[in-house]
């Protein structure tokens, strides 16, 4: 393992999983018999879910994950990919099973779809350029009133914006609203926009792809519960949780923070 920043150590704090899960044995688990499990993600969430930039084809913590969820469960995963802005509507038709983007469990959208148990938890950050010595906090940033924040609508991110950092209005104009989140960094990237709302993991891993553009300020902003979205009713939540228990049990989602937060470096 590569030396542990104080940073990281107080990721890894966050990323534990939560309290421990009852033990489950493997013959525990159902057998879904070779059932296809069709699961979809957006390639643009390091190191969650994104490209490989030597082979081009999507890598990542939930791709790790989730193909080892199917594999206990005896299914086989067919990767699909959608934006953002349509993939619970999607999911909640049942055009996908599964999906995943760093999915924040909340009311609002336990109203459209099923969520999956947690497998992980995190905390929001703000994401700046490595030059920017404006505002080194929330305060600070929501007094710079020429600062900008680059969003997606309906997300963690824009909803922190409006009601932890600025006035609570979400037509402030303030936020720049963009389709995917790959969009609001590369805004940032050239200016467009200021600042980007993040979780340590992907915000880390933009500072990794792109090393001297980008650092983290602030303290954390909240936090959040990651979990897997379903058709909602959907007869994969039970075999789904059952695996997400036994791997937070058996130190698999462990190993798998270790490689993708603190061993791997995007292009390298």
């Amino acid at each position: 393992m590569k030396k542990m920043t104080k940073f990281f150590a107080a990721v890894l704090s966050v990323i534990v999983l939560g309290g421990q899960a009852d033990h489950v044995v493997a013959d525990e688990l159902p057998d879904l018999k070779g059932r296809v499990i069709v699961a979809v993600t957006e390639n643009a969430y390091p190191p969650l879910n994104f490209l490989d930039p030597k082979t081009g084809q999507g890598i990542g913590w939930e791709y790790d994950a989730f193909n080892e969820i199917a594999k206990r469960l005896n299914a086989n995963v067919q990767w699909e990919l959608s934006s953002w802005d349509v993939m619970i509507e999607a999911v909640r038709n049942g055009q996908y099973d599964v999906g995943m983007d760093g999915i924040t469990i909340n009311a609002e959208r336990e109203e459209q779809i099923d969520f999956t148990e947690s497998y992980m938890t995190s905390e929001m950050f703000m994401l700046v350029r490595a030059d920017e010595d404006r505002f080194a906090t929330a305060s600070d940033f929501a007094a710079k009133e020429d600062a900008l924040v680059g969003a997606q609508p309906g997300t963690t991110g824009f909803y922190t914006a409006v009601y932890s950092i600025l006035d609570g209005n979400e037509a402030n104009p303030r936020i720049t609203l963009m389709e995917t989140f790959g969009a609001t960094i590369q805004a940032l990237r050239t200016g467009d926009v200021d600042m980007v709302l993040t979780d340590a993991t992907a915000g880390q891993g933009y500072i990794d792809a792109y090393p001297g553009l980008f650092k983290l300020v602030g303290g954390a902003i909240g936090s959040e519960d990651f979990g897997f979205i379903l058709t909602p009713d959907s007869d994969l939540r039970a075999p789904i949780n059952a695996v997400i228990q036994q791997m937070k049990a058996d130190g698999s989602f462990e190993a798998l923070n270790k490689k993708w937060f603190f061993d791997y470096k995007i292009g390298q």
